[in-house]
């Protein structure tokens, strides 16, 4: 209400007197008109204060959003807190519960492109993670995830393995002639027709002493500088060499004269994935084919330096494209998965496996005179007379002094009277409730990079020291030295002999066997794309039986061929231990009738461990054309 109040009066006054404004511009600048001056104090100040019913509204959008946020509609709650925080600045919690529900929002968009990602819909799970950036554009985890999209979008593109570098240390000298056309017709020396015909292109001419003077005649009509050039060389049996833009040197052309004059170069081919053997016969092409008397491998960096003509360095980059294209390689990523479960269960109630039966009156009087003593101090005490036997008896077993395995089992039942009174003492019962069980997962996730019909070694697992034979350094060749290594005249030196001579160190011979898996995997690129994968997968592990002092190895070998598309999976499951055992304890003939035998003690264990390998193979570098050529049908014509 305010601010309309003095835009009303600000209004008039600028409509009452435009000319007053417009000719003191400098003073209106410098101290500015008290309704402008109301303006700036009103827009500094606060906000007022929250009214009751926007307070009480952003309550309710505050309570409807934390459903939202339980139900898992993280953006719906997101804009219903900023909607309350809107209503109601003052209140802390609603700006600190949109940033949390924003957080889930985003967490949520991630992993729904996660799993996006894993059933190949790329074009979904960059929309969703796009869509996320809007909700947090400052998230690491998202800008992370858009990188993996561009990664695999990048395994399925195809490059040639021989590229050229795109920047040198220095061009060569290339010529710079005037354009057009010119006819010659002369003949002269060889000194002068050479520099007369070049000149005509603008182009000067350093001739060598090798250039002679013998007559040359050159007749051409319109002809460009390379084509004057090259008649030039011909007709008078040299070459030139360009020194700059505009001068050049001519030299008669011999074999020895261009190893003088022609410039040599460097350069440095990256060769990846080739072996040394690889490289030492791209060298030997080099040096035989090409003529480069200077090319050097290197295997460890993967490279070849090769020190040629320009011309030279042209034609073995040409031949080495062609050669090395027609090679595909195969992004092979493989993902291990190991699965073991251990479940223990003992549940049930076991009877009593026994029962004793004896005297009354003798196990009285055996308890009575082995504690005689005992007996005597509680008559003297008063607290039992001399023929109350159940009394002394009770306060024996009470006191803690006697015991007897009798009584240890719980109750007796009595049968019988007098002296011929008898006990059954029932043997110790029990009731089990115990369970015991653990899972566990181990992922390992490699990535091969291999040539077409390379193999591939992957080794997961332990070695194993096996003892093969044992070596001593001494025997029973050691030379007879009398007080050393035999007894001689003194006594003491046969014990000392014989604890040399037992202490002789045995040296074991060890060797070490590779326990866990040994996967080979050997991919061939087919015409269409596909890879067909050859895999040979091998498990060895540990018997637990010894021969000879030997452990004995399980082994487990699995061989196969698998076809598959571009980024198509293969899973390979081995079970690699499966153990189950079950025990019963129970009455005999009750812990064996159906219903009741549940009541009788179990006791059951399982044990399983599986492998899951997963191999991906992604053709990185494809150079054979897809699909196949077509196909040509012959028929033939009609027979006599």
């Amino acid at each position: 209400m305010l601010l309309l109040a003095v835009f009303s009066g600000v209004a008039p006054a600028q409509a009452a007197n435009p000319a007053t404004q417009s000719a003191t511009p400098d003073a209106q600048s410098a101290t500015p008109e008290p309704a402008t001056a109301t303006i700036l104090a009103t827009e500094a100040q606060p906000a007022g204060p929250v009214r009751n019913s926007d307070r009480r509204k952003a309550a309710k959008l505050y309570l409807t959003s934390s459903k939202l946020f339980v139900d898992e509609h993280f953006e719906d709650a997101m804009r219903g807190f900023e909607q309350a925080a809107t209503l109601d600045p003052g209140n802390a919690n609603y700006r600190l519960a949109a940033s949390v529900a924003r957080s889930h929002a985003v967490t949520a968009l991630i992993q729904a492109a996660a799993k996006d990602r894993l059933r190949g819909d790329a074009a979904h799970a960059r929309a969703t993670l796009a869509h996320a950036l809007e909700l947090e554009p400052k998230n690491i985890q998202v800008t992370q995830h858009l990188y993996e999209l561009g990664d695999d979008a990048l395994l399925g593109q195809s490059r040639p393995a021989y590229e050229q570098a795109a920047s040198t240390i220095g061009e060569p000298v290339k010529l710079e002639p005037t354009p057009g056309v010119h006819s010659f017709h002369v003949r002269a020396q060889q000194r002068q027709l050479i520099p007369q015909v070049f000149k005509a292109y603008g182009i000067t001419v350093s001739l060598d002493d090798t250039v002679g003077i013998t007559l040359a005649r050159l007749d051409v009509d319109d002809a460009d500088f390379e084509t004057a050039a090259r008649l030039v060389d011909l007709v008078t049996g040299s070459f030139f060499i360009p020194l700059d833009a505009h001068h050049v040197l001519a030299a008669r052309d011999t074999r020895e004269i261009r190893q003088i004059y022609t410039p040599l170069e460097f350069e440095t081919v990256y060769l990846p994935g080739l072996n040394s053997t690889e490289l030492t016969d791209v060298v030997n092409l080099a040096k035989n084919v090409f003529n480069v008397q200077q090319a050097v491998a290197e295997p460890i960096a993967g490279t070849i330096t090769v020190h040629a003509s320009h011309s030279t360095l042209n034609a073995f980059n040409a031949t080495m494209r062609e050669l090395l294209d027609g090679r595909n390689q195969v992004m092979l990523e493989v993902r291990m998965i190991q699965l073991a479960h251990t479940s223990a269960r003992n549940t049930g109630v076991t009877p009593p496996q026994s029962m004793s039966a004896f005297n009354v009156y003798a196990e009285e009087q055996s308890i009575l005179n082995a504690n005689q003593s005992l007996v005597q101090q509680i008559i003297s005490s008063g607290l039992a007379a001399p023929g109350d036997t159940l009394t002394i008896l009770g306060i024996l077993l009470a006191s803690g002094q006697v015991s007897s395995s009798l009584f240890n089992n719980g109750g007796i039942a009595l049968f019988g009277g007098g002296l011929t009174q008898s006990a059954l003492a029932p043997g110790q019962a029990m009731l089990n409730l115990n369970l015991n069980s653990s899972d566990s997962r181990e992922l390992d996730q490699l990535q091969l990079r291999l040539g077409d019909g390379e193999d591939a070694t992957l080794k997961s697992g332990t070695k194993y020291p096996i003892q093969t034979s044992s070596f001593s350094s001494l025997g029973a060749s050691m030379p007879n030295i009398p007080g050393l290594t035999g007894a001689g005249t003194s006594g003491s030196l046969s014990s000392l002999l014989a604890s040399y001579t037992n202490s002789m160190p045995n040296i074991p011979q060890v060797q070490y066997q590779d326990l866990g898996l040994t996967l080979k995997a050997t991919p061939k690129v087919l015409r269409d794309n596909e890879v067909a994968l050859k895999i040979d997968m091998k498990i060895d592990a540990l018997a637990g039986t010894f021969i000879n002092g030997n452990p004995v190895l399980n082994s487990r070998i699995y061989q196969g061929v698998v076809t598959l598309k571009q980024g198509e999976s293969a899973e390979v499951v081995s079970e690699l231990d499966r153990s189950e055992s079950q025990a019963v304890s129970g009455t005999p003939g009750i812990s064996e009738i159906p219903g009741l035998n549940n009541l009788t003690n179990k006791n059951n264990q399982k044990n399983y461990a599986t492998l899951l390998i997963i191999m991906t193979p992604h053709v990185i570098r494809g150079t054979q054309a897809a699909g196949h050529s077509p196909m040509l049908r012959v028929e033939r014509g009609p027979g006599p």
